[in-house]
């Protein structure tokens, strides 16, 4: 009824936690701080970077990139009803057109690395792929970005 909803995590990477990193409790509701709402039209993609401090008082930079995808409205359709709640037969009635909605969807990123535009270039990676409907396996894109090797100094390149 008001457009109000709870987030939900669809899908992590890594699927359980790490032994020295847990994954953020209550992520979901960082993601969206205004609260998870519908919008009769798409908005452009946003993209910030807060830092979440844990228990033990060490830094997570949380890269969150969000955008909107079309969601059909759930209005029930309407058919006309005398006062006994039978249907009439004179007015035959057409059903309600569901409106179109856009809900927000976020991608996050969760590091002990301060490199803000390394995550918007990730986050905005996975978002062309999404979108693009490329034949990737998201799984094999993630392990990509966080599978590199870096040389060492005044090694071979």
């Amino acid at each position: 009824g008001s457009g109000d909803g709870q987030g939900q995590i669809l899908q992590r990477f890594p699927e359980k936690d790490w032994e020295d990193n847990p994954f953020p409790q209550g992520i979901e509701l960082f993601c969206q701080p205004s609260g998870w709402q519908l919008f009769p039209e798409r908005n452009p993609p946003t993209f910030f970077v807060a830092v979440l401090t844990d228990i033990n008082s060490e830094r997570h930079y949380c890269a969150c990139f969000t955008f909107w995808e079309a969601v059909e409205s759930p209005q029930p359709q309407s058919h006309a009803r005398n006062g006994e709640g039978e249907e009439e037969e004179e007015e035959p009635s057409s059903p309600v057109q569901p409106a179109q909605l856009f809900a927000p969807k976020s991608l996050v990123l969760v590091s002990r690395l301060d490199h803000a535009e390394v995550f918007r270039n990730s986050l905005g990676l996975i978002y062309t792929i999404y979108v693009d409907g490329l034949s990737v396996s998201l799984e094999n894109v993630i392990g990509n970005l966080l599978t590199c090797t870096i040389p060492i100094t005044g090694g071979a390149q």
